[in-house]
């Protein structure tokens, strides 16, 4: 029998909760850029660890925060994303693009738990749903995307989904 917790983590409404804090999450930093977004991705990082967060999730948030800054950074040295004007954290990325990472995790163990234990399903939803929210990104921020970035992302989200799938595929708590 569940533990009471886990019952209540795994909730339909706290998982709807979940998955919505970071919808609200992702367009606020993409359409109200690093300012808007810094602050609302902050207040709903905080409130995930306060209300909805296993114990040690934070190492995933924070691990996703430095996976954020080398794989997009990374890309954008190479020529991937072109940003114009803006501002850029560390000079490699908008402070927007890079909470976004956070923001992500913040589903690994909760609205996206269920994915990790179905590879095939994790990896092609990698591949199409990645470069997919890159896209609408784009548009929407008025972000230039190399031709190749979005295959290339393609490929960099089906392998970090099935990364996901062997290190959480099966373990209800990030500790297990």
């Amino acid at each position: 029998m569940p533990e009471p917790a886990l019952d209540r983590r795994r909730s339909t409404p706290r998982l709807l909760a979940n998955l919505l804090a970071f919808e609200a999450g992702w367009l606020a930093c993409v359409l109200g850029g690093s300012l808007l977004g810094g602050t609302m991705a902050i207040v709903i990082l905080i409130a995930h660890l306060r209300w909805q967060a296993w114990p040690g999730e934070w190492r995933w948030l924070l691990g996703f925060i430095l996976l954020g800054l080398a794989v997009d950074g990374g890309l954008t040295r190479v020529g991937g994303f072109d940003f114009g004007d803006s501002r850029l954290a560390l000079g490699l990325l908008p402070a927007w693009l890079w909470l976004l990472w956070p923001l992500f995790a913040t589903l690994l163990h909760h609205s996206l738990a269920w994915l990790w234990s179905r590879p095939r399903l994790a990896v092609l939803g990698g591949a199409v749903g990645g470069p997919l929210s890159y896209y609408a990104g784009a548009k929407l921020a008025e972000v230039s995307l190399a031709p190749w970035l979005l295959p290339a992302q393609a490929v960099i989200w089906a392998g970090l989904c099935l990364w996901l799938c062997r290190r959480l595929g099966g373990h209800p708590t990030p500790g297990q």
